[in-house]
């Protein structure tokens, strides 16, 4: 895969894998370039309840994933770029868990088309794109599955006439996952709008602020937020603090806001992070575009409202001769307040990459006290391989 192609113009001075952002130089694209990867996927998971336990048939889903994309300079600044992405399961996916959200078994989409336009140091991008979570962590794109999750139509324009300093606009109509278009906000053409800044003046440092405003969230009523990133490292520490506020107009309602901050460090071979954070008792989610880039959420706290919930994570990796083993252990507590009083949840794996392949194994474990119904475990084995090119 070609650095910055698959990066949306608004933040071609960064790259995301996975959630995680690392900063690097911009990058002038190509006059037209190509990229692609093939994958497969296999996973099987349990419930706690009968009939979906580890191991059943109908808890197994089974993946082969393709895309190809081009992206490509016209003249007179305008540009262009397509991605084709498919995915089947030749008959071997036969998960029927009602709770098992996935695609269609066989199917394929056009997960991006946009057009392009620059001049001086502006660049506008419009139609289905990625969206970099960078610079939009309510509103982001990820390749986790092989196949992009969730895309955005819209317009965006990025300008980097400030020193260090990109600035980034958007208006965002729908979010497309799977092929199923989603209406932001309630209405066809209401949408979200965005503004983003991102400096590194600071050495080692990236200050990140960013708005959004939703004419129409709950019913007729907006909804507007305020996100605050600031990341910094110095010798072999890095450190991090996350601020958020949403709030709207609709009656009966309160604002929420969460913290979030994390501390790490690595020794030889081994790494751990430290994550902590609370959400307050709020009326609003913390993804208001479909999504959410809160440290703390670990498939839990990105996809409720404010909830008075607190959490701790904690990170680690150890890197061997091929590969690395990573591992998490998570723990939030709601209160009662929330669908659930107190969860934790722990992630094994072990990835690497051989003769291009970048592959993963990974175990995951889930317990959550939900209210009012009592306990709910979860466990899923995943299995999963791409080559990019």
């Amino acid at each position: 895969m070609k650095k910055g192609l698959l990066l949306s113009v608004v933040a071609s001075t960064m790259i995301f894998a996975g959630g995680d952002i690392a900063p690097v130089e911009p990058a002038a694209p190509a006059s037209a370039d190509f990229w692609g990867q093939l994958g497969f996927a296999y996973q099987f998971q349990d419930f706690d309840a009968p009939g979906f336990k580890l191991g059943d048939k109908a808890n197994n889903n089974f993946s082969v994933t393709a895309v190809l994309g081009v992206e490509k300079e016209l003249a007179y600044g305008f540009g262009f770029g397509v991605e084709l992405a498919g995915w089947s399961d030749f008959g071997l996916d036969i998960a029927a868990n009602p709770r098992v959200t996935s695609a269609d078994p066989t199917s394929a989409e056009i997960s991006q088309a946009y057009l392009t336009y620059t001049f001086g140091n502006t660049a506008i991008k419009a139609g289905r794109q990625a969206l970099p979570a960078a610079v939009s962590p309510w509103a982001w794109s990820d390749r986790t599955a092989g196949v992009l999750d969730n895309t955005f139509e819209g317009v965006v324009i990025a300008n980097t006439d400030l020193t260090d300093t990109t600035l980034v606009a958007a208006w965002i109509a729908n979010r497309v996952n799977n092929d199923n278009t989603l209406h932001i906000g309630n209405g066809k053409i209401n949408g979200l709008y965005m503004l983003t800044a991102v400096n590194k003046s600071l050495a080692n440092t990236t200050l990140t602020v960013a708005g959004y405003y939703v004419p129409k969230f709950f019913g007729p009523d907006a909804a507007w937020s305020v996100w605050g990133t600031a990341e910094t490292s110095f010798d072999s520490v890095k450190a991090g603090l996350q601020l958020a506020y949403v709030d709207g107009d609709a009656t009966g309602t309160d604002a929420t806001f969460a913290a979030s901050a994390k501390v790490g460090s690595s020794w030889g071979d081994f790494d751990a992070t430290l994550i902590a954070g609370y959400i307050n008792d709020g009326s609003y989610t913390l993804n208001l575009g479909g999504t959410s880039a809160i440290w703390i959420d670990n498939e839990i706290a990105g996809n409720i409202a404010g909830d008075n919930m607190w959490g701790v994570l904690v990170k680690a990796g150890y890197k061997l001769p091929v590969g690395k083993i990573y591992g998490s252990l998570g723990y939030w507590d709601a209160g009662s307040a929330a669908y659930f009083d107190k969860a934790w949840g722990a992630r094994l794996g072990y990835k690497f990459t051989v003769a291009g392949v970048n592959a993963k194994v990974e175990y995951r474990y889930r317990d959550m006290d939900l209210n009012p119904t009592g306990s709910a475990k979860r466990q899923r084995v995943r299995v999963e391989a791409y080559y990019k090119f």
